[in-house]
């Protein structure tokens, strides 16, 4: 036989055994295997659909319980700062007022905020109606008198409203300890259940908060009705009180037997601070019944298709269609992770596949070419969404962003932080006496003047909105920061910008000082609520003038900038 012959022979073996005739060749032989394997992924996805969930419902209930600590933060973060400004304003005589105009109206999960007297009456609220009102008896209110912190109750109706809710309390002699009145918050249990919604989603879940009694306080909205009422089987309350005990922390997971005999995976996790406990359970009967029945067909057909098959299917599949889809699929789970130097073209192939490799590689020069430009676009949109086009400095986004790495820095070093807030005074008069263009030359000079001082010392200036910029100072002491504060001050009013409708005949500013020493269970906002406080009481100085913590410093006070 010739060489020529004999290549065209061995063209004809390779069409002969292309990818037609191994789809034909795998449906004869791979039976057994595909059974096999068929049985061995329903295994397979049941424990994985054991372990996913027993993980799933850890996470579940940990990110749900997260969520409710949120909106128990957000609430002890707004009843403190009413203390704070209910106390300021009561030394002018117009601490209700204040603070009931202090109250933010994006806070869905508050229904009202108010103030309980001395003699335990309300005194002032944001509900008119309520006022008058005898909560002298709570055990919230005794309670906030007598440890001078944050209390949260568990679940009570309302004696105002008859609506299940939760009360937060803060005493205002915490701020002041020459006033015996309470801070109360009315919390929305039903917006608490909004939280739930999505939660789970699986068949045989359940999602509840309940509080230390086993009142449930919050369900998904198509179980609304439960709120308020107990807890079915109360013996489920106990093992989770008694795993908690055992594990000494907040959250676990613990195998649970009901009453009526059903098997339950149970995850649980506790709202810090309250009695309040995220409970998470799921009935494994209802979760894995689907599978366990096409577990048993499968074994059954199995049985059938072992007497009629060859064993040796498996090694022919292998060597014919499997490897090469699998070299194929190892290839796009490369690309998959962003390997794009991968080439699918340099595996050792059937020739049908080739062409596929090629493609492969082609969506890969391509796709490589789209992530460097994407990089390069996402790049310069991320500078230009953190700058104040007008001022020239970071804007509030930036300014977050900063405060964020600043607080963490100082929490880790326990270093003290600094906030200046500055507001320019009069602005809304200068623009409508200048004109907006003029407005707009105003502010790049403050912003550079900010930046030029901010470069001086270390600090971050950033345009906080409107008239109101802020300047960040890292590791810095109340008196150093009372020292910059002065040194903007004075730049500013040395600007010399002219302001015919002002008191001062030039643009000047007001500055709020606020500095703390980060701790790990405070939240960001108090600083910049703190400073906020002292602003407001610069401008209500006169302005021109820089106010620390409700301290005002005088104008004309010397104050020495070295060091």
């Amino acid at each position: 036989m010739s060489i020529a012959s004999f290549g065209r022979n061995t063209s004809k073996l390779k069409a002969l055994f292309g990818i037609r005739a191994r789809l034909v060749l795998l449906a004869l032989i791979l039976v057994v295997p595909l059974m096999l394997d068929r049985v061995r992924l329903l295994e397979d996805s049941r424990s994985r659909q054991m372990m996913q969930a027993a993980n799933e419902l850890s996470e579940l209930a940990k990110h749900t319980a997260d969520a409710q600590r949120e909106i128990i933060s957000t609430v002890q973060a707004v009843v403190k700062s009413s203390a704070y400004i209910y106390a300021a304003g009561s030394q002018q005589g117009r601490g209700c007022a204040v603070m009931r105009a202090s109250l933010r109206v994006d806070l869905p999960w508050i229904r009202n905020l108010s103030i309980i007297g001395p003699e335990g009456k309300i005194d002032c609220s944001t509900t008119q109606s309520i006022v008058g009102f005898d909560l002298s008896d709570r055990d919230y209110v005794l309670k906030a008198r007598e440890l001078h912190d944050f209390v949260l109750s568990d679940f009570i109706p309302s004696r105002i409203t008859s609506l299940p809710t939760m009360i937060a309390a803060y005493p205002v002699s915490a701020v002041d300890g020459r006033q015996e009145s309470v801070v109360i918050a009315a919390i929305d249990l039903k917006w608490m259940s909004q939280l739930l919604v999505n939660r789970g989603g699986r068949s045989g879940v359940s999602v509840v908060l309940v509080d230390g009694a086993g009142t449930i306080l919050a369900s998904p909205p198509e179980s609304m009705n439960l709120i308020g009422q107990k807890l079915k089987d109360t013996s489920l309350l106990e093992a989770v009180t008694l795993r908690e005990i055992n594990l000494d922390r907040e959250y676990g997971s613990i195998s649970f037997e009901s009453a009526d005999g059903e098997k339950k995976a149970v995850s649980f996790a506790r709202v810090t601070g309250t009695k309040a406990r995220m409970i998470v359970s799921v009935n494994q009967s209802l979760m894995l019944g689907d599978i366990n029945r096409d577990i048993q067909t499968a074994y059954i057909e199995l049985a059938i298709v072992v007497l009629a098959t060859l064993l040796g299917a498996w090694f022919a599949g292998e060597r014919l269609i499997i490897r090469p889809l699998r070299a194929m699929t190892d290839t796009a789970n490369r690309f998959g992770r962003g390997e794009f130097s991968a080439r699918a073209s340099n595996a050792s192939l059937p020739r049908e596949f080739i062409p596929l490799a090629r493609a492969f590689d082609t969506m890969a020069s391509q796709l490589s070419e789209r992530e460097r430009e994407m990089a390069a676009a996402n790049d310069r949109l991320t500078v230009i969404a953190s700058l104040d086009l007008v001022s020239g400095l970071a804007n509030r986004r930036g300014f977050q962003s900063r405060l964020e790495f600043e607080w963490m820095k100082a929490l880790q070093s326990d270093t003290r932080l600094s906030l200046l807030m500055i507001d320019v005074d009069h602005f809304k008069l200068f623009n409508d006496t200048y004109g907006h263009p003029e407005g707009d030359a105003c502010l790049s000079r403050v912003g550079e003047a900010l930046s030029t001082i901010a470069d001086a010392y270390a600090g971050f200036a950033a345009r906080y909105g409107g008239e109101e910029f802020c300047l960040l100072l890292p590791n810095s002491s109340a008196a150093r920061s009372l020292q910059v504060a002065e040194k903007v001050r004075t730049t500013i009013e040395e600007l010399t910008i002219p302001h015919v409708t002002s008191d001062f005949k030039h643009v000047t500013v007001s500055v709020g000082i606020a500095t703390v020493t980060p701790g790990s269970a405070q939240p960001q906002d108090d600083l910049i609520e703190a400073a906020d406080a002292a602003l407001y009481a610069a401008k209500r100085r006169g302005r021109n003038t820089v106010v620390e913590h409700g301290l005002i410093l005088p104008a004309d006070r010397p104050v020495s900038l070295a060091g």
